[in-house]
C-alpha cells in the first residue's frame, strides 16, 4: 500500500509538560483507504492528527507527504493545509462565522478563490450535505449533528486529498451517525483518503479498510480490521472492547461458522444466519 502520509519515529511533547504525547511513532496512512485510528482518550490520536496536518512539528523524527518530508516554512504549510482537511471533535472550536453559508465560504475566500468560484463551490457543498434549507440559519440554532456537518462541509469544499476526522460521531444519535458515515463514504468514493480517530470499536470494524491502534502515545497494533479485532486478548489488555459482531462470530461453534469471512456489518451477519437457518 502506498502511503499518503508517513510518520517516522515521531515524538512530541506539549510545551510545559514533561510527558511525551507521542513516543517514537512510526506509521503509514495508506492512500485511498478508509483508516480508523483507535484508542482511548489520551492515547495520542488527536496529537497525531495535529502532526499530520502540520499544526505541530515533531520534537524528534519527521512527517512525510508521499515521500517528501514536511517543510514548516509558511508557504509550504499553506500548500500542505490545502491538501489536508482536519475536522475537530467539537465543531464549536471550528465554526467561526454566523451561518453555514458564511462559514463554508470562509476557507475558500481565505485561500484566494474568486467570488464566483466561492459562490459555486459553497452552493455545491451546501447541496451535497443537505444544508441548503439551513444555509442562512444562525449556527447557534443548529444541533450538534448539523454543526458537525457544517464543519465537514467547510473542509470538503476545499477539495483536500486527505481528510482527518477526530471522533466525528461523538455526541451524535444513531441516525445522525449513519448520515455522517454515509457522507464520509461519499468523500472516500470521490477519491479522498479518509482517516477517522475513534474509540468506537464497532464503528471501526464495520467501516475501516485499515486499523491503527494507539496507546500511551505509541502505535501498538495495525492491520486489516478482521486481523486486528479477532485478537480479543490483545484488545482486552489495552482496555478496549472487541466489536460485538466479532465477539458473536467467535462464540459460534467452528462447524457453524464454517470457513467464511467474519461478517463486519449487521446485514452480513443477518445473511449468514438466514443461510444457516434454511
Amino acid at each position: 500500500m502506498e502511503p499518503i502520509v508517513t510518520a517516522e519515529n515521531v515524538s512530541f511533547a506539549y510545551p510545559g509538560t514533561s510527558q511525551s504525547a507521542l513516543r517514537n511513532v512510526t506509521l503509514r496512512i495508506p492512500a485511498g483507504k478508509r483508516t480508523a485510528l483507535c484508542g482511548h482518550n489520551g492515547s495520542g490520536k488527536s496529537t497525531f492528527f495535529l502532526q499530520a496536518a502540520g499544526l505541530h512539528q515533531p520534537s524528534e523524527g519527521r512527517m512525510l507527504w508521499g515521500d517528501s518530508p514536511y517543510s514548516y516554512r509558511s508557504a509550504a504549510l499553506r500548500e500542505l493545509r490545502q491538501r489536508i482537511g482536519l475536522v475537530l471533535q467539537d465543531p464549536e472550536h471550528q465554526l467561526i462565522l454566523n451561518t453555514p453559508r458564511e462559514d463554508i465560504s470562509y476557507g475558500l475566500r481565505n485561500a484566494g478563490f474568486s467570488e464566483q468560484e466561492i459562490a459555486r463551490r459553497t452552493a455545491q457543498s451546501l447541496a451535497a450535505m443537505g444544508l441548503e434549507a439551513l444555509a442562512d440559519t444562525p449556527l447557534h440554532h443548529l444541533s450538534i449533528g448539523l454543526k458537525k456537518r457544517v464543519a465537514l462541509a467547510g473542509v470538503l469544499v476545499l477539495e483536500p486529498k486527505l481528510l482527518l476526522l477526530d471522533e466525528p460521531t461523538a455526541y451524535l444519535d444513531r441516525a445522525s451517525e449513519r448520515r455522517l458515515v454515509d457522507e464520509l463514504n461519499r468523500a472516500h468514493d470521490s477519491g479522498i483518503t479518509v482517516v477517522m480517530a475513534t474509540h468506537d470499536m464497532d464503528l471501526a470494524y464495520a467501516w475501516a479498510d485499515w486499523v491503527i491502534i494507539m496507546d500511551g502515545g505509541r502505535v501498538v497494533m495495525e492491520g486489516e480490521p478482521t486481523a486486528i479485532f479477532r485478537d480479543r486478548a490483545a484488545l482486552l489488555a489495552l482496555g478496549l472492547e472487541q466489536p460485538l459482531l466479532m465477539e458473536l462470530w467467535q462464540s459460534l461453534p467452528s462447524e457453524a461458522a464454517g470457513e467464511g469471512a467474519a461478517p463486519r456489518t449487521k446485514e452480513q451477519f443477518k445473511r449468514f444466519l438466514s443461510e444457516r437457518v434454511r
